[in-house]
């Protein structure tokens, strides 16, 4: 045990109380080594901290040195260096030495274990580290050294024993490297990283790979614990090909998440990894392991010691695509970027600025264009929610991708994320979670959809990635056996790929027919308030046959849409009430599959079984409105708080200042009315539906008015293009524009404001900077600020 750590054990740590307790635990480990002598003095431990600071200036440093050569030379030198001659002790070893010394460990608390004396130029091999480490200890055997001197001493001491474990070269080392990205790192790590690891720099771990097998001698080993994205994203590339081609890979277990048992899902997947310092044969093969699907720690130990183990030429993993590590050799496979191409998508720096669902705006619409977004999962049509401004067609975005060959091609739209979901891609601007794959030839799409959308093609994928998020170069660079997925195609598909068609209202592409939607009850209503989705607007988008079915059967039921998009729940102004009319609309969008039942099967399949429809419109419709549509709703339900008091469904595109008059003057005056002359008759209730009517007016007034703090806020709009009093542009969404209904006080929910409910919406601080240009940069300093209210007398003064 005592030569094993006189010779064996050695050990660095950035943190100087790490190293004690790692000496504590080295120590009980030996003394409680069985048979080896339980408690006794044990030889000096090979430990040292690599981050120790030199707080002295060189010259105080360096006349430490002075003083050695004063104490030492006279006795100690000729029995400690006989081969010197004593008066040149000072000149060519000693101030040398020590002189480096201090330039190595300058930045040694933020280095640590990344210096390396063997790769330091200039004069510290005029000394030998060895000889520096001996003087120093004779100096601090020195009886007449003062405090301070002294405590100088005890640092050099300290620093030379780390210099030589730092410069030592060793059979194994092994450790657990330390994990920080190279956009986390202060610029002086950044800098020295670029400078000595080049390759390995975009991430700490990496650069400890390097710094790892530089500890080895020839034919040693290193084996450590790293995070796995190094094995397969592109940023990596030149690493793997320089340690493909210079060192042997013995062993890699790749662990996925869960490997660490105080670290939980997805914040840490690990590899295992066993590197030898020498150059491989041609004929070496890499071994490997996987426990990513074991679910936890003690599974994947388990697993770990039983497992089969892989083989595969490491040769050939040079020839995978971005010499990516992979389980198996991809070598000789024609890969799907043979036959497409993947670009990446819009990065517009602020979709909140930017992007909206269609259905917050009157879509179609002069400047607009859809937008292809991440599907929830793998389906024909999906991710056809959003839509962005492309009035300035791209200028102001931080990446439009302006000429990306994708747009106007058909192909396949996979989620970047995940379970890599796939839906088919009609040619419209996408987003960057979005990753397009776009045939070459046209012909190839029926097959390129069939792998995209199959587990083959996620298990390809996941096999040369690991990372949860995926780039889109990616999404191409797996094998693809053009003929197999062609007899697929031609099986599944012999008419070709399906023509659009959805019957889920919040997709570009619905038809805007209650019957044969996902959600008639919503559609019914939406119609009701005279919505129409765009298909019935755009006489040009391709659609299936079924879909222009429906579009055409929805235009027929144009003649029952409200003309003025205010329905409200009770029958006034000589209009029967929601409810009524909500079912004529459904009985006749229905026609003959119209049965006295198909309304009760309506309401039971929205979670209402055995109650109205009038109960359902009063006090479920609007939390159903508001989850189906992204929490962007564009059916507001206004009410004064009573269940048995004024409520009106209201088409916000259709909302504007003279809307709000007529429901406040109008609509609400005649309920006012009406409770008055109740009150009179001394009819049950009217007392408190006539306070909470008024109540509601004196609301509603606050948000046509618009003083601050019931106004709308803007922050990419300058201050004369701001909203002045309820005049809401459209295009700015619902997001801002539904706010003044929240803001005002309560009625009923808290937060809810005048609303039946509270979506989910909120006004904090966006995500990102703005430009210098940016109308509020310099009251908000870059920040995206949307806290903030202007009051009339401002809007008025510009």
């Amino acid at each position: 045990v005592d030569a094993v750590l006189r010779h064996n054990l050695h050990g660095l740590e950035i943190d100087e109380r790490c190293v004690e307790i790692a000496a504590f635990a080295l120590a009980f480990a030996a003394w409680r080594y069985p048979g080896a002598g339980g408690y006794r003095t044990l030889p000096p431990l090979n430990l040292a901290c690599s981050g120790l600071a030199i707080s002295a200036k060189k010259e105080e440093w360096l006349a430490l040195a002075q003083g050695a050569a004063d104490a030492i030379v006279a006795e100690q030198a000729p029995a400690l260096l006989p081969e010197l001659d004593k008066e040149s002790l000072w000149h060519t070893q000693l101030k040398a030495g020590m002189g480096s010394l201090y330039d190595l460990f300058q930045e040694a608390p933020l280095l640590g274990s990344l210096i390396n004396p063997r790769q330091m130029e200039g004069d510290f091999w005029r000394a030998d580290y060895r000889q520096v480490a001996g003087l120093v200890q004779a100096l601090l055997a020195a009886e007449e050294q003062s405090g301070e001197q002294y405590e100088l001493g005890v640092v050099a001491q300290g620093l030379a024993q780390a210099a030589l474990l730092l410069a030592g070269e060793y059979d194994w080392v092994v450790t657990n490297v330390p994990y920080l990205a190279r956009g986390k790192q202060t610029a002086a790590l950044r800098d020295f990283c670029a400078a000595n690891y080049r390759e390995a720099q975009q991430d700490l771990a990496t650069v400890f790979l390097l710094r790892c097998l530089a500890f080895c001698r020839t034919a040693g080993a290193a084996s450590m614990v790293l995070p796995q994205n190094w094995l397969f994203l592109g940023s990596y590339k030149a690493l793997r090909q320089k340690l493909l081609k210079t060192e042997r890979w013995q062993l890699l277990a790749r662990l996925g998440p869960g490997a660490f048992e105080t670290i939980s899902g997805e914040i840490v997947k690990a590899v295992l990894c066993a590197v030898g310092h020498s150059r491989p044969s041609a004929d070496h093969c890499l071994c490997g392991l996987d426990v990513v699907g074991a679910s936890s720690t003690g599974a994947k130990a388990e697993e770990l010691a039983s497992a089969h183990v892989l083989q595969v030429a490491q040769s050939s993993q040079l020839q995978n695509p971005d010499a990516r590590i992979t389980s198996v050799s991809v070598v000789g496979s024609a890969t799907l970027a043979h036959y497409a191409i993947s670009m990446r998508g819009i990065v517009s720096g602020d979709n909140d600025h930017w992007v909206r669902t269609f259905l917050e705006i009157c879509f179609p619409a002069s400047g607009w264009r859809t937008l292809q977004s991440t599907p929830a999962q793998t389906a024909l049509f999906l991710g056809r929610e959003h839509i962005i401004d492309w009035r300035a067609e791209g200028v102001g975005m931080l990446r439009p991708g302006v000429k990306n060959e994708a747009y106007s091609r058909n192909g396949v739209a996979v989620g970047q994320m995940a379970e890599l979901p796939a839906t088919l891609y009609d040619g419209s601007l996408y987003d960057n979670n979005t990753g397009t794959i776009v045939p070459y030839n046209s012909g190839h799409a029926p097959a390129i959809w069939c792998y995209c959308s199959s587990s083959e093609y996620r298990a390809a994928i996941r096999i040369i990635d690991q990372k949860l998020s995926v780039t889109n170069a990616t999404l191409v660079k797996v094998p693809f056996d053009l003929a197999y997925w062609t007899q697929v195609a031609a099986e599944k598909y012999p008419d070709g790929l399906p023509m659009p068609y959805s019957a889920d209202p919040t997709q570009w592409i619905f038809h805007g027919h209650p019957a044969d939607s996902d959600a008639p009850l919503q559609v019914a209503v939406a119609r009701l308030l005279g919505y129409r989705w765009p298909t019935e607007l755009d006489a040009q988008m391709e659609l299936a046959d079924a879909a222009r079915a429906g579009v055409a059967a929805s235009k027929l039921l144009q003649p029952l849409a409200d003309k003025d998009g205010i329905v409200c729940l009770s029958a006034l102004r000589g209009e029967f009430s929601a409810a009524e009319r909500v079912a004529a609309l459904l009985a006749a969008a229905y026609g003959p599959r119209w049965r006295a039942e198909t309304l009760h099967e309506l309401l039971a399949a929205a979670g209402w079984a055995g109650k109205s429809l009038d109960s359902y419109l009063r006090d479920q419709f609007f939390s159903d409105h508001c989850r189906l549509f992204h929490q962007r709703p564009f059916i507001w339900h206004i009410w004064d708080g009573l269940r048995d008091g004024f409520a009106a469904l209201v088409n916000y595109h259709t909302l504007d200042f003279k809307k709000l008059e007529a429901l406040i003057y109008s609509y609400l005056g005649d309920w006012i009315q009406r409770q008055k002359q109740e009150l009179a008759a001394g009819v049950d209730g009217s007392q408190a539906r006539l306070a909470a009517a008024q109540t509601l007016k004196k609301r509603l007034e606050l948000i046509l008015h618009g003083e601050a703090p019931y106004d709308i806020f803007v922050r990419w709009k300058p201050l004369p293009q701001q909203p002045s009093g309820w005049n809401p542009d459209l295009n700015d969404g619902v997001r801002l524009n539904i706010r003044p209904f929240l803001s005002v006080p309560d009625v009923g929910r808290r937060g809810a404001g005048v609303l039946r409910d509270k979506p989910t919406i909120h006004w904090n601080k966006d995500r990102g900077q703005d430009v210098a240009s940016a109308p509020w940069y310099g009251l908000f300093q870059g920040q995206r600020i949307n806290d903030h209210h202007l009051s009339l007398a401002e809007k008025q003064w510009t």
